[in-house]
């Protein structure tokens, strides 16, 4: 269907309906269609008043973003000029608000002279979350309305408030319950009836008690809050610009500012990664309308930390949980954490008594296998061994009904070996969470050889039921992430070797713009867990390949990290606080000695280059084994499950940014320089010598 805006008449009152599925976004088409509109019914005499109205299930979910950086979005009418028009007409027009009023959706609402909204109808500018600032006037007309401290925290924050709180602070005049057209139609007829002038929101001032305080203690909060992003601070300056500039210039000053941002690096790799979800969804060979298995009841196996984390979110989503365990003090435990997190939620006011109550009422403890009968999918989230993992599907098969999926939460393990425990492989299938699973977005849906489409389909939309991001990977040691992150823990390691220390790298890297380096991020997660795996590939490990024994040494030494009070670093007794070990020191420069390495000065310029193109590096090759679909999965997979930052858009898009020329010139040098474990990827070395992207044309 095209885009586009058309005219209805109610009698006297003429509504522009906004028509562009499925958020009626205000592409060019629908530009034009709203402008040849608004010519319309201010032209007809007969025409007392105008209401916008959305087609479908809201009103308006703001700009199309494909048509950013593009001719499309410099062609007129532009939506400015539209706002104006509207502003200065003689006739009242009413905004009727249902669904959700976003970004330049609401800017238009706010250009209207009067706002009728439904009930429960979400209103805001998510802007920021796109690296963006509202530039459709959006900085300078919501604090002439609604006051300048109340636009600020939902600019610079993006959180839309409901049509309640939306009435409270003046930014709708009604909330109905009802019709809202109808409501908005009779709403403007009376006020056409009323006669005189209509406010115009653009005509007031926005002023707050000293200006000044306020805007430098907003400014120090944003950038603490928001490290290392730029659209936030820019969101600052122009709601201060609404409070020193008059009405045209400050639209002046927002216009300029979001050029530079929408030109930015910053925003295009957010856009990349909102885009990125939306492919994810889609998976070559299994149709969009292919039929799913119905998902109402869900076992767990295991109520420890991931266990637990996975129940709860499986319960936040409104299934019903059958959670095992082999004790009842086990059991018990893990329901104890589960309250606890649960209670945190409601202390801190975001989350009902009553609520977390039904939440819990949700998970039910068992001790027996035979409980989980007639669930629909079981996730099994035990000790990370095989043998272990296998013995549990065996049970399973033996237990869960015919077409009951069976799903391993292994972060590593062969999904295919696993499937191979029991006599149903079609229905096995890996979906492995992120840690705390019940925060953790990212879900990577690891398929394996045998598994039927309509599982894979299940399993997505599993996911996303459960307000999780799946990614579908294929089954390989570590799938995409912890196979990527093996490559950036082995860089990080050989530079300790080499020179740094592990502050050093940490900080590098968290300047970078990382959550955290990745010696804090072992110490958080516990090193024993690696140390395992490390162990359990031994065999198989290249012996002519460097491998740097400084992190096994300091697991000898029972340093697991924080939970043992010293792991890469030492932690004072109730500290999470990193404090730098010379006994860490000792353990590297012995291993440096034992392979013969010579230690020099390492710039962090080196550090941030090895560690992020040895991702770049792995993940060139999993795209080309088909482990990953596309390298934006790759990047979501990164920037959702390890701390990648979003302002960068993922390991992949970074590259792309640099340039894959420089990115493979620098491979190669570190292959001649430090071996073979810097090969280059083919697939990286094709693409820059075509002058091509990883993300290019997805």
């Amino acid at each position: 269907m095209t885009a586009t805006a058309r005219l209805i008449r109610h009698d006297d009152v003429g509504v522009i309906e906004f028509d562009n599925p499925p958020v009626n976004a205000l592409a060019l088409g629908l530009r034009v269609g709203l402008s040849a509109a608004l010519d319309a019914a201010l032209a007809d005499p007969s025409i007392v008043a105008i209401v916008l109205a959305g087609a479908g299930r809201m009103f308006c979910g703001g700009a199309d973003l494909r048509e950013f950086n593009t001719p499309a979005a410099a062609q007129p009418p532009a939506t400015t000029d539209l706002r104006t028009r509207m502003e200065r007409a003689p006739k009242p027009v009413v905004a009727a608000i249902h669904g959700s009023a976003l970004g330049g959706g609401l800017e238009m609402a706010l250009a209207c002279h009067y706002r009728v909204a439904a009930a429960g109808t979400q209103l805001g500018l998510p802007e920021v979350r796109r690296g963006l600032l509202p530039g459709g006037g959006g900085t300078q007309r919501l604090p002439r309305l609604v006051g300048v401290a109340t636009a600020l925290e939902m600019i610079v924050g993006g959180e839309p408030v409901d049509a309640a709180r939306a009435r409270a602070i003046g930014l709708v005049d009604e909330v109905v319950d009802g019709d809202v057209r109808a409501a908005a139609v009779a709403f403007a007829r009376g006020k056409a009836a009323a006669g005189g002038s209509h406010p115009v929101v653009s005509a007031r001032t926005a002023s707050i008690d000293e200006p000044e305080v306020f805007f430098k203690t907003s400014r120090e909060r944003v950038a603490k809050e928001a490290r290392g992003l730029e659209a936030p601070l820019e969101c600052v300056a122009c709601v201060e610009a609404a409070t020193r500039l008059p009405f045209e210039e400050g639209i002046a000053f927002e216009r300029a500012r979001f050029r530079v941002l929408v030109e930015g690096t910053q925003s295009k790799a957010l856009r990349h990664l909102f885009f990125a979800e939306r492919a994810a969804a889609r998976i070559p060979g299994i149709p969009e309308d292919l039929p799913t298995r119905p998902i109402r009841r869900v076992g767990v196996i295991g109520a420890g930390t991931m266990g637990g984390g996975i129940a709860m979110s499986l319960a936040n989503a409104g299934l019903e949980v059958v959670q095992l365990e082999t004790t009842r003090e086990a059991l018990d435990k893990g329901r104890t954490t589960m309250s606890r997190n649960w209670g945190a939620s409601v202390e801190k006011g975001r989350l009902s008594k009553a609520e977390m109550d039904a939440r819990l009422a949700r998970v039910r403890g068992t001790l027996s296998y035979d409980e989980l009968a007639d669930v629909d999918l079981v996730v099994e989230a035990v000790f990370e061994d095989m043998a272990v993992k296998k013995q549990v599907f065996a049970t399973l098969d033996a237990v869960c009904r015919p077409g009951a999926i069976l799903a391993s939460n292994t972060s590593r393990l062969d999904i295919d070996e696993i499937a191979r425990a029991t006599k149903r492989p079609q229905d096995v299938i890996g979906l492995h969470y992120f840690s705390p699973a019940n925060v953790m977005r990212l879900l990577e849906v690891v398929r394996g050889a045998a598994s039927a489409p309509d599982v894979i389909a299940t399993s997505m939309a599993f996911g996303r039921a459960t307000a999780k991001l799946p990614v579908l990977v294929g089954n390989c040691e570590g799938f995409v992430g912890n196979r990527m992150l093996s490559a950036y823990v082995r860089e990080a390691g050989f530079l300790l070797e080499e020179g740094a220390s592990p502050a050093q790298v940490d900080g590098a890297l968290q300047r970078f713009g990382l959550a955290m380096g990745p010696f804090r991020m072992g110490d958080l997660a516990g090193l024993d867990i690696g140390w395992a795996g490390r162990k359990r590939t031994a065999a198989t490990r290249p012996k002519h390949l460097r491998y740097s024994k400084v992190a096994d040494r300091i697991c000898e030494l029972g340093r697991f990290g924080q939970k043992t009070g010293a792991g890469w670093y030492r932690y004072e007794a109730g500290s999470r606080t990193p404090v730098s070990d010379p006994l860490v020191e000792q353990i590297v420069r012995q291993c440096a000695d034992e392979a013969g390495i010579v230690r020099r000065t390492v710039a962090d310029q080196e550090i941030v280059e090895r560690t992020m193109y040895a991702l770049v590096n792995e993940g060139a090759k999993i795209l080309a084994e088909g482990i990953a679909l596309r390298a934006s999965d790759v990047d979501l997979v990164y920037v959702n499950g390890y701390g990648f930052p979003a302002w960068r858009g993922g390991p992949m898009f970074h590259a792309d940014t640099i340039g894959l020329r420089e990115v493979a010139d620098r491979v190669r040098e570190f292959h001649a320089k430090h071996g073979e474990w810097w090969t280059p990827a083919p697939r990286l070395l094709e693409l820059a010598a075509a002058e091509r992207r990883f993300n290019q044309g997805e």
